[in-house]
């Protein structure tokens, strides 16, 4: 009886459309010629400004509109059908859409005064598993949903999840602005998303049980069953070892994360910043901290925990002390000092929302915009007046110069903070 309930409630055979129709809507979808090629083209353009002025409402119009959905999931069909011409076509059309693409962007940001790289921007510039488990699910959706009599929202929602324009548009902003990591990063998320779509399509038709495409020639269907293998593992494999590679960079960050959080637990000694590297042949968290010092012992019982966090072989780097062989920021330790503070005495006179200011993550655009910037803090600082018994507090921005900065740098810095962070003023301190 339960077994029952299951089957009729999870069948993916109901409402399923007829077979010729859906591949040969998803046949004529996989082409890029006349309408679609101007659909796609005017779709670029808007998504590239949307990055360029950091809106995410109108970045998700332009994938409401792109149809780089069609060849992807052609080719995934293809592969699934047997129909080694299908996978061509699907493959030829979307190397066309891509370089248009591409190219439509770099002439935009090649051209907009707006030439800084906004959030948005850069989050499409290096791939997570979560972008490979979304591109995996959502192709699987994607697919169930073109196989469907009734056609629904499931495709455009599945483009807007899975992102594949928006990589596009900063390979295009990575080449205008010769930014080659940009550009780099850019295609490995679409080619990531693009083959993680195809795999859950192949995974999809094949579970419908398509028919596969037979040949009257056996030698023919034998060469095309290998052409298509050879397809497969020469995009399969690479893509799985790259996610790979994405997985358990995310795991040591999030066991790195935890190491610190749960280890670095003293009552006199404060951990002011975190560094986490990490390669496939080594990995590395630097930390600097400051209070009482940590003594040689403490240091390696905390070394020794490394395994206990799956940490085994991280090269852990402790900087403490105020001597100048530290290279520790006094700046920084001030506005951190100030921050707890203020924390404090907000909390102890029970104004919480002014004292707890939730600070953006900006690092890596921090990295991209201003590469003499070695390392940074963001506090809030209070200023006692002398004369008065006033009291106001001030967004601070502390940053350590690995050289100089212009002046014209310093003012470019000082507005974006003030864009980026939402605040009227905001003090910079540079060392």
């Amino acid at each position: 009886m339960l077994n029952l309930f299951f089957a009729r409630r999870f069948n993916l055979h109901l409402d399923k459309a007829n077979e010729e129709e859906v591949v040969a809507s998803i046949t004529a979808n996989s082409v890029f010629v006349g309408p679609s090629l101007w659909i796609l083209i005017f779709a670029i353009f808007i998504a590239s400004i949307g990055l360029n002025v950091n809106s995410t409402a109108v970045i998700i119009g332009a994938m409401l509109i792109s149809p780089l959905m069609g060849p992807i999931i052609g080719i995934g069909l293809g592969i699934g059908i047997n129909d080694f011409s299908l996978v061509r076509q699907g493959g030829r059309n979307l190397l066309i859409a891509a370089l248009i693409s591409i190219a439509t962007s770099a002439l935009y940001f090649y051209l907009t005064p707006l030439h800084d790289a906004q959030s948005e921007l850069l989050a499409r510039t290096t791939p997570s598993i979560w972008d490979v488990f979304i591109a995996f699910v959502g192709g699987m959706a994607g697919a169930i949903a073109v196989t469907r009599k009734e056609k629904t929202n499931v495709i455009p929602g599945v483009a807007i999840a899975t992102a594949l324009m928006p990589p596009l548009c900063t390979a295009g902003y990575g080449l205008a602005s010769g930014n080659l990591l940009y550009f780099a990063g850019a295609l490995y998320l679409f080619f990531i998303n693009s083959v993680f779509i195809c795999i859950s399509t192949y995974l999809i038709v094949r579970f419908l049980k398509f028919n596969k495409k037979h040949f009257e020639d056996q030698g023919t269907e034998k060469k095309v069953s290998r052409y298509i293998l050879f397809t497969v593992l020469l995009t399969v494999i690479p893509s799985i070892y790259l996610a790979y590679g994405i997985v358990q960079k995310s795991i040591f960050e999030n066991s790195a994360q935890r190491f610190v959080r749960e280890v670095f637990d003293f009552n006199n000694t404060q951990v002011v910043s975190k560094t986490f590297k990490y390669s496939r042949k080594s990995s590395e968290i630097d930390l600097l901290v400051i209070g009482a010092q940590l003594s040689g012992p403490t240091i390696d019982t905390i070394r020794g925990k490394l395994k206990d966090y799956r940490l085994q072989g991280t090269k852990l780097t402790i900087r403490q002390g105020l001597d100048a062989q530290a290279n520790i920021d006094f700046s920084q330790i001030k506005a951190s000092i100030m921050e707890d503070v203020f924390n404090r005495d907000s909390l102890n006179t029970g104004s919480k929302k002014q004292a707890i200011i939730p600070a953006p993550e900006i690092r890596q655009e921090l990295r991209a915009l201003f590469p003499a910037i070695r390392s940074y803090s963001l506090s809030r600082a209070i200023f006692r007046y002398t004369d008065t018994a006033r009291n106001d507090s001030l967004l601070q921005f502390t940053a350590v110069l690995n050289g100089r900065i212009n002046l014209s740098d310093e003012a470019k810095l000082q507005n974006w903070l003030k864009a980026r962070l939402s605040q009227d003023t905001i003090l910079v301190l540079l060392k």
